[in-house]
Protein backbone atom coordinates (compact mmCIF):
# COMPACT_ATOMS: atom_id res chain seq x y z
CA UNK A 1 0.00 0.00 0.00
CA UNK A 2 2.68 2.11 0.74
CA UNK A 3 4.18 1.85 -2.54
CA UNK A 4 0.99 2.57 -4.46
CA UNK A 5 0.75 5.97 -2.58
CA UNK A 6 4.79 6.55 -4.03
CA UNK A 7 3.77 5.73 -6.94
CA UNK A 8 0.04 7.82 -6.90
CA UNK A 9 2.46 11.28 -5.83
CA UNK A 10 4.81 10.60 -8.82
CA UNK A 11 2.01 10.84 -10.79
CA UNK A 12 0.27 13.57 -9.41
CA UNK A 13 3.34 15.91 -8.29
CA UNK A 14 5.86 15.15 -11.13
CA UNK A 15 4.42 14.05 -14.63
CA UNK A 16 2.80 17.49 -14.58
CA UNK A 17 5.73 19.26 -14.77
CA UNK A 18 6.17 17.48 -18.52
CA UNK A 19 2.35 17.79 -18.95
CA UNK A 20 2.69 21.28 -18.81
CA UNK A 21 3.63 22.04 -22.76
CA UNK A 22 0.64 22.09 -24.85
CA UNK A 23 1.54 19.35 -27.82
CA UNK A 24 0.26 21.62 -30.48
CA UNK A 25 3.55 23.88 -28.92
CA UNK A 26 6.17 20.96 -29.66
CA UNK A 27 4.27 20.99 -33.22
CA UNK A 28 5.52 24.50 -33.29
CA UNK A 29 8.79 24.09 -33.09
CA UNK A 30 8.99 21.45 -35.33
CA UNK A 31 7.14 23.85 -38.18
CA UNK A 32 9.78 26.30 -37.33
CA UNK A 33 12.91 24.16 -37.42
CA UNK A 34 11.89 24.53 -41.30
CA UNK A 35 12.06 27.92 -41.23
CA UNK A 36 9.65 30.08 -43.35
CA UNK A 37 7.77 31.89 -40.51
CA UNK A 38 8.29 35.29 -38.81
CA UNK A 39 8.74 35.90 -35.20
CA UNK A 40 7.03 39.02 -33.76
CA UNK A 41 8.40 39.93 -30.03
CA UNK A 42 7.33 42.30 -27.62
CA UNK A 43 10.29 43.47 -26.51
CA UNK A 44 11.33 42.25 -22.93
CA UNK A 45 10.51 43.51 -19.69
CA UNK A 46 11.65 46.93 -18.58
CA UNK A 47 11.77 48.90 -15.59
CA UNK A 48 8.10 50.10 -14.44
CA UNK A 49 9.08 53.63 -13.25
CA UNK A 50 10.83 54.69 -16.56
CA UNK A 51 9.27 56.54 -19.24
CA UNK A 52 10.18 57.99 -23.12
CA UNK A 53 10.71 61.60 -21.82
CA UNK A 54 12.62 62.35 -25.48
CA UNK A 55 10.62 59.98 -28.30
CA UNK A 56 11.42 62.23 -31.01
CA UNK A 57 14.97 62.03 -30.31
CA UNK A 58 15.65 58.14 -30.63
CA UNK A 59 19.49 58.61 -30.44
CA UNK A 60 19.07 59.76 -26.81
CA UNK A 61 19.04 56.88 -25.07
CA UNK A 62 19.37 57.75 -21.83
CA UNK A 63 15.72 59.44 -21.78
CA UNK A 64 14.24 56.36 -22.66
CA UNK A 65 12.50 53.25 -20.86
CA UNK A 66 15.49 50.41 -20.67
CA UNK A 67 15.01 46.65 -19.95
CA UNK A 68 15.49 45.86 -16.19
CA UNK A 69 17.40 42.76 -15.42
CA UNK A 70 15.16 40.27 -15.67
CA UNK A 71 14.39 41.27 -19.16
CA UNK A 72 17.84 40.94 -20.55
CA UNK A 73 18.08 37.78 -18.26
CA UNK A 74 15.41 36.47 -20.00
CA UNK A 75 16.12 37.53 -23.53
CA UNK A 76 19.28 35.32 -22.99
CA UNK A 77 17.62 32.67 -22.50
CA UNK A 78 14.55 32.11 -25.02
CA UNK A 79 17.90 32.76 -27.62
CA UNK A 80 19.35 30.01 -25.98
CA UNK A 81 16.39 27.79 -26.09
CA UNK A 82 15.74 29.01 -29.79
CA UNK A 83 20.00 27.76 -30.45
CA UNK A 84 19.34 24.67 -28.48
CA UNK A 85 15.78 23.57 -30.30
CA UNK A 86 18.06 24.88 -33.78
CA UNK A 87 15.76 26.77 -34.95
CA UNK A 88 17.17 28.91 -38.22
CA UNK A 89 16.98 32.35 -38.06
CA UNK A 90 18.67 34.73 -41.11
CA UNK A 91 18.02 38.20 -40.14
CA UNK A 92 16.96 39.90 -36.75
CA UNK A 93 14.95 43.30 -36.90
CA UNK A 94 13.81 45.72 -34.01
CA UNK A 95 12.12 48.83 -33.12
CA UNK A 96 14.80 52.05 -32.99
CA UNK A 97 14.67 52.18 -29.13
CA UNK A 98 17.14 50.67 -27.51
CA UNK A 99 14.97 48.13 -25.19
CA UNK A 100 14.07 46.59 -28.19
CA UNK A 101 17.23 46.53 -29.93
CA UNK A 102 19.00 45.33 -27.14
CA UNK A 103 16.15 42.67 -26.54
CA UNK A 104 17.02 41.54 -30.15
CA UNK A 105 20.88 41.94 -30.03
CA UNK A 106 20.43 39.45 -26.58
CA UNK A 107 18.76 36.59 -28.78
CA UNK A 108 22.24 36.01 -29.97
CA UNK A 109 21.71 35.54 -33.59
CA UNK A 110 23.89 38.17 -34.56
CA UNK A 111 23.60 41.82 -35.49
CA UNK A 112 20.26 43.33 -35.52
CA UNK A 113 18.35 45.63 -38.53
CA UNK A 114 16.54 48.56 -36.38
CA UNK A 115 14.27 50.69 -38.32
CA UNK A 116 11.25 53.25 -37.35
CA UNK A 117 8.78 51.27 -39.53
CA UNK A 118 8.21 48.85 -36.26
CA UNK A 119 9.25 51.89 -33.67
CA UNK A 120 6.47 53.24 -31.08
CA UNK A 121 5.26 56.44 -32.21
CA UNK A 122 1.80 56.79 -29.98
CA UNK A 123 0.80 60.34 -29.55
CA UNK A 124 4.06 62.29 -30.53
CA UNK A 125 3.31 60.93 -34.51
CA UNK A 126 0.23 61.57 -36.53
CA UNK A 127 -2.08 59.11 -36.92
CA UNK A 128 -1.16 58.90 -40.37
CA UNK A 129 2.05 57.71 -39.47
CA UNK A 130 0.74 55.64 -36.75
CA UNK A 131 -1.32 53.71 -39.36
CA UNK A 132 1.72 53.26 -41.80
CA UNK A 133 3.93 51.76 -39.26
CA UNK A 134 0.95 49.35 -38.53
CA UNK A 135 0.83 48.51 -42.31
CA UNK A 136 4.77 48.27 -42.16
CA UNK A 137 4.26 45.85 -39.57
CA UNK A 138 1.49 43.44 -41.41
CA UNK A 139 3.98 43.51 -44.50
CA UNK A 140 6.45 42.58 -42.74
CA UNK A 141 4.52 39.20 -41.40
CA UNK A 142 3.35 38.69 -45.02
CA UNK A 143 6.75 38.90 -46.38
CA UNK A 144 7.60 35.37 -46.92
CA UNK A 145 11.71 34.55 -45.31
CA UNK A 146 14.53 33.18 -47.05
CA UNK A 147 14.26 29.44 -47.89
CA UNK A 148 14.74 27.35 -44.76
CA UNK A 149 14.91 30.46 -42.16
CA UNK A 150 13.04 32.31 -39.85
CA UNK A 151 13.23 36.34 -39.50
CA UNK A 152 12.77 37.72 -36.10
CA UNK A 153 11.28 41.23 -35.46
CA UNK A 154 11.16 42.96 -31.99
CA UNK A 155 8.86 45.71 -31.30
CA UNK A 156 6.21 47.46 -29.30
CA UNK A 157 2.44 46.51 -27.97
CA UNK A 158 0.71 49.64 -29.51
CA UNK A 159 2.26 48.94 -32.62
CA UNK A 160 1.39 44.74 -32.50
CA UNK A 161 -2.33 46.16 -31.43
CA UNK A 162 -2.57 48.20 -34.12
CA UNK A 163 -1.02 45.84 -36.80
CA UNK A 164 -3.06 42.86 -35.45
CA UNK A 165 -5.96 43.95 -33.71
CA UNK A 166 -7.98 43.69 -30.24
CA UNK A 167 -7.01 40.06 -29.18
CA UNK A 168 -3.03 41.01 -28.91
CA UNK A 169 -4.68 43.53 -26.22
CA UNK A 170 -2.67 41.46 -23.24
CA UNK A 171 0.07 40.97 -25.47
CA UNK A 172 3.51 40.20 -22.10
CA UNK A 173 6.94 41.81 -22.73
CA UNK A 174 9.22 39.11 -23.99
CA UNK A 175 5.83 37.51 -25.81
CA UNK A 176 6.46 36.26 -29.44
CA UNK A 177 3.13 35.86 -32.03
CA UNK A 178 4.26 33.07 -34.96
CA UNK A 179 3.24 34.02 -37.92
CA UNK A 180 3.42 31.86 -41.32
CA UNK A 181 3.41 33.91 -44.47
CA UNK A 182 0.78 32.49 -47.24
CA UNK A 183 2.35 33.44 -49.77
CA UNK A 184 -0.01 35.54 -51.52
CA UNK A 185 0.63 38.58 -49.40
CA UNK A 186 -0.96 37.36 -46.44
CA UNK A 187 -0.51 35.25 -43.04
CA UNK A 188 -1.50 32.98 -40.90
CA UNK A 189 -1.25 33.20 -36.60
CA UNK A 190 0.39 29.59 -35.67
CA UNK A 191 0.85 30.08 -32.19
CA UNK A 192 1.70 32.60 -29.36
CA UNK A 193 4.62 31.96 -26.87
CA UNK A 194 5.10 33.80 -23.31
CA UNK A 195 8.43 34.34 -22.42
CA UNK A 196 8.74 31.44 -20.09
CA UNK A 197 7.54 28.89 -22.87
CA UNK A 198 11.01 28.91 -24.48
CA UNK A 199 12.98 27.13 -22.36
CA UNK A 200 10.33 24.42 -21.22
CA UNK A 201 10.08 23.57 -25.01
CA UNK A 202 13.45 23.16 -24.95
CA UNK A 203 13.65 21.03 -22.15
CA UNK A 204 10.95 18.88 -23.31
CA UNK A 205 12.32 18.39 -26.68
CA UNK A 206 16.03 17.56 -25.04
CA UNK A 207 14.37 14.90 -22.56
CA UNK A 208 14.41 11.33 -23.51
CA UNK A 209 11.06 10.17 -24.54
Amino acid sequence: MRLLWICLFALVFVAPAQAQIDPSLMQAVKALQGGGHVIVFRHGATHADQADTDPLNIGNVAQQRQLNDQGREVARAIGAAMHSLKLPVREVHTSAFQRAKETGQLLGFGDVKSSLDFTEGGLVVTPIENSRRAQALRKFAATMPPAGFNVILVTHKPNILDAFGKDWFDVREGEASIFRPDGAGGFKLVTRLRADEWSKLAETASSPN
